[in-house]
Formats: C-alpha cells, structure tokens, sequence
C-alpha cells in the first residue's frame, strides 16, 4: 500500500496547514479544505481526516493504544524481538488491536510484509521467531484486512509477498502459520491465495500451499506442475469435463510455460491448446518460458511450432523479451535465478528468430552472440 511515512513527532498544526497550502495551490473552486485535508490523510493511508488527526493525536502520548500499537509495528519490521515481546507482555489486548489505517492490518499481518504501508514491506530475518512470538500471545491466524479486498489473511498475504521470498524464509514462515492452524485456501469468500501467488511471480509459494492440502482446480494445478491432477479434468476423449473450464486450461497452460512444467505443458498441446494464443498482455507461452529460463520448456514449444514474431503490449517479440530478461530481471527473483539466457536465445537464434542490428545489452556472452548473427 502506496503510504507517506510520519516524521518523528507528528503535529497536527503541521498538517493543518499542509492542507492549507495544497487548497491555495488549487484554483478549482471545486476544491475546498475538506479535499485538501482527505487528500493528505489519503497519502498516509487513513480513509479519512478525522481518523488521521486521532491517529497523530494519539502518537503523542506514548502509553495511548495507536503509540503501543505503532511501537509493536515498528518491533516486528525492524526484527526488534525484545521490544515485541515486552509490548505484548505489558499490554495482552495488542495482539488483537488493528491499525488506523485503511488496511486495518494486525500485527500478525505485517510480518508477510504486503498489503500494509509499503514503507514498512520488510523482511527482517528472524521474522519467524517474531511470528511465533505474536501466535503464542494469542494472534488470531486467519484474522482477515482490507487490502486487495475483503478476505486477505496473512498466510495469503505471505505466500503472495516478494519479501520473505527474497529473503529466503517464506516457506519456513508459511509452516508456522500452517502450524497454527491458519486456512490454506484463504478466508472463505475471499480471494484464493494458490492462483494469486502464481499471478504475484511466488511460485515458490504456490508450491507450498499445494503440498499442504491447498485445493486445485485446473489451473491451479497446471500452474504447479501437478500433473496427474491436470489428467483428471479431461475424459477418455481428451475433452474437458464439466467441472473445468477453458479459461482454466489456457490459464494453467501459461503458469506451466512460466514456471517450466514442462510435462504439464505437452499434455495440454496434446489436449488441443493453441500453441500460439496470447493472453491479456500479448504474451504467448514461448514468450513466457522464455522470460522464467526454462530451456526445455522452450524446446518442446519450438517443437510445436510455437510463432516467434508475435509482440505482447510492449512491443516485445520472443527473442526481444528474452533478451530484456537477461538484462532486467534475471537476478530480480528467486524463481529466475537459475536462469541461463544464452542457450535460450541461441535456440531463438537458430529457430529463425529475428534480430535487431540495434540491440545490445552490455552482457559479454549476449552480445557477441548477436555480433555474430549480425547485430551491430
């Protein structure tokens, strides 16, 4: 969540008069001191002024609910297990209290480090202890916020979060919630923390709420490579039955080129997936597991004809994207970091893939690769 961080010592004179000045800066008569004043409290994430002003209000009295609460927040993102336990010895009920803000978040849901203030999206890596410190005291593990939409419990927030994944603790931090007992498919009604960790690049995450009894529909499991589960959603003609869904097949098929299930990915041409469709973002699944680094994902797709020219949105062909990946992204996630672009983009190469004289991506390997099929 998109916050402004407070200073030290709030005032609310100081914003007061923040208002003030954004109103003179607007000429709009439209636009009086009522906007000025929600459009400064919206910045730091509160719904309204008047739950703004409490909220610095209370900061100003150290031993006031929202300064404890405020305190125990900064305990947990800062990795200060000490400062937590001594809050939540001293005052019990601030295990359950809530934010001011917007969110509404716990101090449980702050250690998945997504959907809270983003200045406060952090990893610190005892995140488990203080995880366990806050369920001992009587956390509520399934406990829901407002962010993203009703329904976003800490487990779902965790298994979708860049956070703890680049720290390399998610999965020791997801058991201890499956531990505690918390829902692996979500809060009911809410969104399904399986397919969002797929869409959020979380893999890793996906992976694990599989293996711990999380539901799959087709989707879901082609997206996680299971694929004696993908089989029991086609019949012995290799149509789909009932209980599944072409969206789900063509969804399933591109987390599978994404993530290099590969097996998963033959079965589905095999059950008539267009090897050459594009989904919202113009991405084919070449364009996809080109972008994950998975080289036998891309064999088998250049065996099926898959078109090598096709642009997503941004104008990117499967050769370009590709070779954007190894400049941008390669070390960006945990799930890339094996990736090795250059056996990827000779195999683009030598499919006929064109090349623009243009390109170059100040990666030694790369480019006299494309030196030598004729890139200036």
């Amino acid at each position: 969540m998109d916050a402004r961080a407070l200073p030290a010592r709030p005032s609310v004179a100081q914003y007061r008069k923040q208002a003030k000045d954004l109103l003179k800066s607007h000429k709009s008569a439209r636009f009086v001191l009522a906007d000025a004043q929600l459009t400064i409290a919206r910045e730091h994430a509160f719904e309204s002024w008047p739950k703004f002003v409490k909220h610095i209000e209370g900061l100003t009295r150290r031993s006031s609910p929202v300064s404890r609460f405020e305190s125990a927040v900064d305990a947990v993102v800062s990795g200060d297990a000490a400062t937590l336990d001594r809050l939540l010895r001293e005052t019990p009920a601030l295990v359950r209290a809530r934010s001011m803000r917007g969110h509404r978040a716990t101090l449980l849901h702050y250690v998945s480090a997504n959907g809270v203030e983003d200045f406060r999206q952090k990893t610190p890596r005892n995140i488990v202890k203080l995880t366990r410190l806050l369920l001992k005291a009587g956390a509520d593990v399934d406990a829901v916020m407002e962010s993203y939409g009703a329904g976003s419990t800490t487990l779902g927030l965790t298994a979708t979060s860049a956070h703890p994944a680049r720290a390399g603790v998610m999965n020791a931090l997801l058991k201890t919630l499956v531990d505690a007992g918390a829902a692996v498919d979500g809060a009911r009604g809410g969104w399904n923390p399986l397919i969002a960790a797929l869409h959020n690049g979380r893999p890793e995450g996906a992976q694990f709420l599989a293996e711990h009894g999380a539901r799959l529909d087709l989707e879901g499991a082609a997206g996680v490579g299971r694929l004696d589960v993908v089989k029991t959603f086609f019949n012995a003609a290799g149509a789909l039955k009932a209980n599944a869904t072409k969206a789900q097949m063509d969804a399933g098929f591109f987390w599978a080129c994404e993530y290099g299930k590969t097996d998963v990915v033959d079965f589905l041409l095999e059950r008539g997936v267009d090897v050459g469709q594009q989904d919202d973002r113009g991405m084919t699944g070449l364009h996809w597991a080109t972008h994950g680094g998975h080289l036998d994902t891309v064999k088998l797709l250049l065996e099926r004809k898959a078109p090598l020219e096709l642009e997503n949105a941004w104008g990117g062909t499967v050769l370009g994207g590709t070779i954007w990946c190894a400049v941008n992204v390669a070390q960006a996630e945990p799930f890339r970091r094996h990736a090795d672009y250059v056996p990827i983009i000779t195999r683009l190469i030598a499919a006929g893939a064109a090349i623009d004289p243009a390109w170059s991506t100040g990666i030694r390997r790369i480019d006299t690769l494309l030196r030598r099929r004729g890139a200036t």
